[in-house]
């Protein structure tokens, strides 16, 4: 098997954890007009863009429409002061420190915007841990599509079969898959309960175990 020689890292939910807040800044959205948002309609945003329209729902549950632009800026509001709040995520520091170390290529492959993953890199100050960003404004189709991934390895100048991705949704880890390569699956308070699809290892946390120990697990896996 190819050694790993890059590493490709998801951004919301896996760096920092701002796909809660989106959750929840919907879930008020919807109880203060008389309904739920389910983990399971909401499955089907998460590690994508476009994979499900929570306003048209939302409109079709209640039966009527509502002011587009105002309910999503009143949503939008909520999500930043939340995500204001949020840490980065355990180990994150730590696993791209380590990378520099090994001399691993890094690079972050998100289904959110440029300006949204750079502005929380810098805000957390490890975007110099990273050699590319590679977000929606890159590519034609996000995922669960292989675009993203293939990109960020283009860029890094190595093979998609040495490159090792880190995700936490399904839609991210069938991108993976997808690209060719393979996968730590970091699922967190949202997609834990949810059904991976065939992640080559899975950590409660990025702090779970060191870098070299999860690269050498990886390389060592044999597929069945």
């Amino acid at each position: 098997m190819t050694p790993v020689a890059a590493l490709i890292f998801d951004f919301d939910g896996l760096i920092v954890d701002t796909e809660t807040p989106i959750y929840e800044a919907w879930r008020e959205a919807y109880r203060e007009r008389g309904h739920e948002l389910s983990l399971e309609a909401w499955e089907r945003a998460l590690g994508t863009h476009g994979g499900f329209d929570a306003f048209a729902h939302l409109e079709l549950l209640c039966g009527r429409t509502f002011e587009r632009e105002r309910l999503l800026e009143q949503v939008s509001e909520r999500n930043r002061r939340a995500c204001d709040a949020q840490p980065l995520l355990p180990g994150v520091a730590e696993r791209l420190t380590e990378a520099r170390a090994l001399g691993l290529g890094t690079a972050v492959a998100s289904s959110s915007s440029c300006a949204w993953v750079t502005g929380w890199l810098e805000r957390h100050a490890i975007r110099p841990l990273f050699d590319r960003v590679c977000a929606r404004d890159d590519v034609a189709r996000v995922k669960p599509a292989p675009d993203l991934f293939l990109l960020a390895a283009q860029r890094l100048g190595v093979s998609a079969a040495a490159c090792l991705v880190f995700e936490d949704s399904p839609n991210g880890i069938r991108a993976a898959r997808a690209a060719g390569m393979r996968c730590v699956a970091v699922p967190n308070t949202l997609t834990r309960g949810l059904v991976l699809p065939r992640p080559d290892l899975v950590l409660t946390s990025l702090a779970e175990l060191p870098l070299r120990e999860i690269v050498q697990r990886v390389e060592a896996r044999v597929v069945a």
